[in-house]
């Protein structure tokens, strides 16, 4: 009977690093899962803008409840549009967000629209909502 035991005990042990291995490369799969279905934050910097792809800036003002709203209709536009429009914020009290602000007079809760040459063609209050911004960019 002991040779029995020993028999379970020794097939147990092999099982043992596939079960290892099974559980780390389940952790793995639902990490890589989570990143993919988490919203990308935005780039508060605007060398971009002018470079061929249309560009929606948001005056992002934490203070303000608009601001989440706003972003959250961003990272819904963003997520049909993919990479074929920037969407940036000009956050307000950084040096970056300050001269956006200061150069374009915009105010929080405002929404720039920029033509893939940097121009800017339409300014409007938030929130605007992901359809009408798919709209603004017309891809």
């Amino acid at each position: 009977m002991e040779s029995n035991h020993s028999n379970t005990s020794s097939t147990s042990d092999k099982r043992k690093p596939w079960v290892v291995l099974g559980v780390i490369a389940s952790i793995v799969v639902a990490v890589w899962l989570l990143l993919m279905v988490m919203p990308k934050g935005f780039k508060a910097t605007h060398e971009e803008i002018g470079t061929g792809k249309p560009a929606v800036v948001f005056v992002y003002d934490p203070g303000l409840a608009v601001s989440n709203s706003q972003t959250e209709q961003m990272n819904e536009a963003r997520a049909h549009l993919g990479d074929n429009a920037l969407f940036l914020l000009a956050r307000a009290g950084t040096p970056d967000g300050d001269k956006m602000i200061a150069t374009y007079r915009a105010e929080s809760a405002e929404v720039l629209l920029f033509d893939p040459t940097g121009k800017l063609i339409k300014r409007q209050y938030g929130v605007i909502g992901a359809n009408e911004l798919m709209q603004w960019l017309r891809l």
